[in-house]
């Protein structure tokens, strides 16, 4: 059950914009489409949603096809029982809050119009404001409006296309919990688009990162923070450092000439181009007095900036011809040397191909 993509191709003209992608969402399952802008992930939504015609492709949702143009097979969005949220949030201004709740009800010809309404309202908090217009409202009370109208009709599958972009940053993260337990108690599919890499990691059971209208990797959130496949996801989730490499006979080296061991488990020659990923968080940095613990990478470099955040400060460290991003709460000032120690296993070897070299690894 749930949602089945197979081989969904969607072009625009001679332009295309998703090149035969396949995935799934399990019944019940949180999944989301992370990638940036024009990668493809609305477009794959929205043909889902029956708002855009795929060219060629099946999509299937709770074991019935609802698109396959082989066939000539197009189910309307209206018959695919599915609840959407908007960026725009898109809530009826004319409306109140329990008239734009109960358009779906009233479409499907629901017998108990007020009671579905009332469901939904209670669900998202909104109880209170059911006599409110938008105008009354704020942005995020707009958006939990759009929220219980897309479950008002309790659907088969919900759609979520970055319906966060327009709240500011202590909303998002209200926002954000709000959805992922209204999602567990309704136990329905859910799929999430977003280039946001935070909303991705926390709230999704499965990740997949979209890039140029291809799969380039999918998993769980921690499964892809640890274990990119490439440096595209690895820039792409969380912060990231990366050192220019080169193996020396059996080493691996700087550029500086610096030895550097790395994660073990990704030390194999498969004829890519290899780049090392360090995390911020996996770094100790110190002044050059202070011990080095044994057992780890040791390298010198010179503080060129930093940025206070409160917990830590963010400091940026020339080391060779790399910048490196390290956490800290000692006092550095710029243009200070500096020691970077990390364990070997916190050093990942990626591919630093193009995607168009290596889409028929990941794609």
């Amino acid at each position: 059950m749930g949602i089945s993509v197979k081989n969904l191709v969607k072009s625009f003209g001679t332009h295309t914009v998703i090149h035969s992608i396949s995935f799934d969402v399990a019944d019940g399952e949180f999944v989301t489409l992370l990638g940036p802008s024009g990668c493809g992930k609305t477009t794959t939504l929205r043909c889902i949603a029956g708002l855009d015609t795929p060219s060629t492709g099946t999509i299937a949702i709770n074991g019935e096809t609802v698109s396959d143009p082989a066939n000539n097979l197009f189910v309307p969005p209206h018959e695919r029982d599915l609840g959407m949220v908007f960026q725009s949030y898109a809530v009826w201004p004319h409306l109140t809050v329990a008239e734009n709740v109960a358009f779906p009800l009233t479409v499907k010809g629901d017998r108990d119009v007020a009671a579905g309404v009332a469901w939904a309202l209670d669900i998202v908090g909104m109880s209170k404001l059911a006599q409110r217009r938008p105008s009354e409202l704020s942005g995020g009370q707009q958006q939990r409006v759009a929220l219980a109208r897309a479950i008002a009709a309790r659907p088969q599958l919900l759609l979520f296309d970055e319906p966060l972009s327009n709240l500011d940053a202590r909303l998002r993260d209200r926002t954000r919990l709000e959805i992922s337990r209204i999602q567990r108690e309704l136990k329905v599919p859910a799929l999430y688009v977003t280039h946001d890499q935070t909303e991705a990691l926390s709230m999704s059971d499965r990740v997949i990162v979209m890039e140029a209208g291809r799969i380039v990797q999918e998993g769980d959130p921690r499964e892809l923070y640890q274990k990119p496949v490439n440096r595209f996801v690895a820039d792409f989730i969380g912060g990231a450092n990366f050192l220019h490499v080169q193996r020396v006979g059996r080493q691996w080296q700087l550029e500086n000439g610096s030895p550097l061991a790395v994660d073990p488990t990704t030390d194999r020659d498969d004829g890519r181009s290899k780049i090392a990923l360090l995390r911020p968080e996996a770094i100790r940095l110190d002044e050059p007095s202070v011990p080095t613990p044994t057992g780890q990478n040791r390298l010198t470099g010179r503080v060129v900036g930093g940025m206070y955040l409160g917990p830590h400060v963010e400091y940026i460290v020339e080391v060779g011809a790399d910048r490196l991003r390290a956490y800290s709460r000692s006092a550095l000032s710029p243009g200070s040397p500096a020691i970077l120690t990390f364990d070997a296993c916190d050093c990942r070897l990626v591919d630093d191909t193009p995607l168009t070299e290596a889409r028929s690894h990941h794609a």
